[in-house]
């Protein structure tokens, strides 16, 4: 839920990237911060965790435009993918504007995306949301491992009701803004809406 700061004339949005252990929601959130102008963007804050890491920024794109007068600034999010952080989970989840669900290519890491996908479902749920109605974008990242799971077969798995999708190799900046340009548009229409 958008917070608007009126002294600001803002709307902070939070979008969240979420998905398995390892599947390079972290580095996602690194990409954008590095390629985003110095002057737009917040500190970058690491929460380091035994196994992984979550990341917080905020940054006010040029591009987007105004809703009603307000600029809207974006806070982006990383959310720990191991299943025994489901409370820092929660709380990062409350409050969410916009999900980007990041699945891992591999073969190996599907019954890990599926688990994944099915707790975001869940946890949001818990929160009165509905995943069918919050905007969601997928990305399909690790398109450059051999072997990689067919996109035919993860969107079968992820997709079935066509939400915007891209393919992604993220540690080489691959899909990477388009992935967040896609959610930030759709968060928008929602604002606008």
């Amino acid at each position: 839920m958008s917070f608007i700061n009126y002294a600001a004339k803002e709307i902070n949005c939070k979008i969240v990237y979420f998905g398995p252990g390892m599947s390079g929601k972290t580095t996602n959130i690194q990409y954008i911060y590095e390629h985003t102008q110095q002057d737009l963007r917040g500190k970058l804050v690491t929460l380091s965790t035994e196994n992984e890491r979550t990341l917080f920024f905020d940054f006010l794109p040029l591009d987007i435009g105004d809703v009603r007068g307000y600029r809207t600034r974006f806070h982006l999010y990383s959310i720990p993918g191991q299943t025994f952080y489901e409370v820092s989970r929660q709380f990062i989840l409350k409050g969410v504007d916009g999900i980007v669900f990041v699945a891992d290519s591999q073969s190996e890491r599907m019954d890990a995306n599926i688990e994944s996908f099915e707790s975001l479902g869940r946890s949001l749920d818990r929160q009165g949301y509905d995943l069918g109605k919050l905007p969601l974008v997928l990305q399909y990242n690790k398109r450059d491992v051999s072997g990689a799971v067919s996109v035919q077969e993860l969107e079968a798995a992820f997709n079935p009701t066509r939400r915007p999708s891209f393919e992604a190799v993220a540690n080489r900046g691959i899909g990477v803004m388009e992935t967040l340009q896609s959610i930030s548009q759709s968060v928008i229409r929602e604002l606008k809406g």
